[in-house]
Parts: C-alpha cells; structure tokens; sequence
C-alpha cells in the first residue's frame, strides 16, 4: 500500500533524482517573487520556469530570499525551439541568470523546430547532464512520435514529459507511452485557467467540502501526475497545496475521469498538434 500523499510526497525518476510532486508554475508571471516565497514558506519544494517566461532571474532571487536550501529544491527551466541551436549557450544563461551550480530538470520546452533541430537540442541537454550542469532531463509538448524520435536515435528516454493535462483534456495515448517507458507525466494548465464552473467539479468540490481548484490538484496527484499549479497570489498558491486532508473516492475520480473531451478539451494552444 503506498503512504498517503503529502507535500514532501515525491517521485523517482530513470535519472536516480527524486521529484516532488507538487510544483509551483509562473508562467506569465512578470514578479514571480512573492508567489516563490510563499510557495516555499508553506512547504512547496519545486519551482518550474522557463527561458520563454523571462523570469529564470525573479525565480533564482526568490529561493535565496527564502532560506530555503538550493539542494533542497527542484528547479525545472526549459528551451524553446527558437533556440535548438544555441542549447549549450542557452543552459549556461539559465545557470547564471537562477544563480546555480545545476539545473535539477532541464526541458525542450515543445515539439517544434524539426526532427534535426529537436535532436540536436536533446543531445546538447545530455552533454549538459554528463558534465554537471544538469541532473536530469526531459521534454515539454512531446507526443508520443516526437518520444519515438528519440528512442529510434539511440538515446537514453527522457525522464519527464510535461504536458497539458487536466480532466477536460487528458492525453490518455501520451500518459500510456509514458508510463510504458518511464517517463513521469507532469501537468501544466491543471487549474483549467480557473474555469470552475462545470457542474461536476462543482459537486465533488462541494462532497469533499473543498474548492475547485483542491480538487483539480488532488485529482491530479491522485493519477500520479506531477501537477505545476500556477497563480501570481500568494493566498492562493498557498490554497492549491491544501490537498492533503482528504482523498477523492474512486467514485469521485471516475466522475472526473469522465470529463475528457481529448484535444478540443484543451484550454492552451497545444504545440503538440502544431508540430
């Protein structure tokens, strides 16, 4: 029987890391300070950026603001496909701009560029993990024929796909694949961009006596996923880590489980597709 979910809860990943399963998002975050540190304060222990949000510097202040030990937080930042060629380059500015020795997970943050591009990028985040820059990596927006690139070049299968995933849209052909090679699925977009009002989630919000976006998360958890939850507020990134004193029932999952709708369930434009 597994132990009960909390926030130190973690997975292990094909790299020998652990990883926690809660995160914190910015995305769109232009000050993601104060959502940083409240997200350390009450107990988060990983924090996913990227070198497209523009905010890898805000993100590296805020954990040495919070007292928090650097080697006891995940950091997870991201290369777009803009810059494929420059990935070697690209790593060492995020190291500089977050403040740090490494990067716990470094991503190619989507699928696009082609196969040449995308290869080359991946390879360049391998050379980075074999000297220290890098722990593990992973990818970001990958389906499941941008995955099979990788494995039919030879090398090692990334450690994470981060992909959007929330009960209206739930990659069930990427989550099988994943777990089929170890790859951990984490969630991005798990708060439906607060569109709460379906009368489902409404319902079990209101058995559990919790509020939509807890139940997202917990269900989120719930399906092994590791979901990013993303707010600028801090009352509320404190909120979406209050998940822990109640279990949604298989009941309540199934209910959930049956809102997908598959890609046009989607809230954000999914380069998967695009690519």
């Amino acid at each position: 029987m597994s132990p009960p979910l909390s926030i130190s809860s973690t997975v292990k990943l094909s790299s020998g890391y652990e990883m926690p399963m809660l995160g914190v998002g910015v995305y769109l975050n232009e000050d993601p300070i104060p959502a940083c540190e409240a997200a350390l304060k009450h107990g988060y222990r990983h924090i996913d950026t990227a070198e497209m949000y523009g905010n890898e510097e805000a993100v590296g202040q805020a954990i040495r603001n919070s007292g928090v030990k650097r080697e006891d937080i995940f950091i997870t930042t991201k290369i777009g496909s803009e810059l494929h060629d420059d990935a070697p380059a690209t790593i060492d500015t995020s190291l500089k701009k977050l403040g740090v020795s490494y990067i716990d997970l470094y991503l190619i943050h989507d699928g696009m560029g082609g196969k040449e591009k995308r290869l080359k990028a991946y390879k360049a985040l391998l050379d980075a993990k074999a000297a220290g820059k890098i722990r593990t990596v992973g990818v970001s927006n990958y389906a499941v024929r941008h995955l099979e690139e990788i494995r039919e070049a030879g090398y090692e299968m990334p450690a994470v796909n981060q992909v959007e995933l929330q009960p209206f849209c739930q990659q069930k052909d990427i989550v099988e694949y994943d777990k089929a090679h170890g790859i951990i699925t984490s969630a991005y977009c798990p708060l439906i961009r607060a569109k709460f009002d379906n009368p489902v989630l409404q319902e079990v919000a209101k058995e559990v006596n919790k509020e939509v976006p807890q139940v997202l998360v917990r269900w989120s958890l719930q399906r092994g996923f590791v979901p990013l939850p993303k707010s600028a507020k801090p009352e509320r990134v404190a909120s979406n880590a209050n998940v822990y004193d109640f279990e949604l029932s298989p009941q309540q999952m199934a209910k959930i489980d049956a809102l997908d709708q598959g890609t046009p369930g989607a809230i954000s434009w999914n380069p998967i597709d695009a690519a």
